[in-house]
């Protein structure tokens, strides 16, 4: 009888030990595929501007949603559009186009990162695309320095199309740290992403 109270007690020792030590383990993520987003940060000051220029392109709303599984047209439209973007625009800096530093346009023949993700978003939209699924995103380079790309939100991952090259990859396989993009749920609207840092780059406080 002493012998099974006692097999009974190491047996709720050993229960409760092993429990404990489960709920220290933080679960592993497993979808790397899409961004970990966080709370509304500031707005990049180029594209508040923008904004006050253009002030529909930046009042939209949209439900929250999954992002969506895009179809075999939908995949070719996306690769197709970034590189045709990437190769009509000539790349030059704001001040050679528009004389001032953080000016974002619609492109005609030139412009900067920024300029090329705007384009990008427009055709993609015109093909059917959901704004609330193509999200212009500030990101760091390796060298440091500020860049813009679009993002293409999908059940599959988010992908990024990117001035600097006609592949399009998931996020994940470049060597970008993602700092904060456009909130899939209003135009006018930033979020920020999970272990992005602050980059030196004008921005509305």
């Amino acid at each position: 009888m002493m012998n099974a109270l006692k097999a009974r007690h190491f047996a709720v020792i050993l229960t409760t030990l092993l429990a404990s030590a489960s709920a220290a383990i933080p679960a592993p993520r497993t979808n790397s595929l899409n961004m970990i987003v966080g709370g509304i940060t500031s707005q990049p000051i180029g594209h508040y501007e923008f904004c006050q220029r253009l002030p529909d392109e930046c009042n939209q709303r949209f439900a929250s949603t999954l992002p969506p599984k895009v179809t075999e047209y939908g995949w070719e439209m996306i690769q197709q559009i970034n590189a045709s973007v990437n190769h009509r625009i000539e790349a030059r800096t704001d001040m050679d186009v528009y004389g001032r530093e953080e000016y974002w346009a619609y492109p005609t023949t030139a412009g900067d990162c920024e300029d090329y993700a705007l384009e990008k978003r427009k055709e993609l939209k015109e093909k059917g695309f959901s704004l609330a699924d193509l999200l212009i995103t500030v990101v760091r380079k390796p060298d440091g320095e500020g860049h813009a790309v679009l993002t293409v939100r999908t059940s599959e991952g988010d992908y990024i199309l990117d001035n600097l090259t006609d592949q399009v990859k998931l996020w994940s396989e470049t060597d970008y740290t993602y700092l904060k993009r456009q909130a899939s749920f209003n135009t006018g609207r930033w979020v920020s992403i999970e272990d992005g840092r602050e980059l030196v780059v004008g921005s509305v406080r």
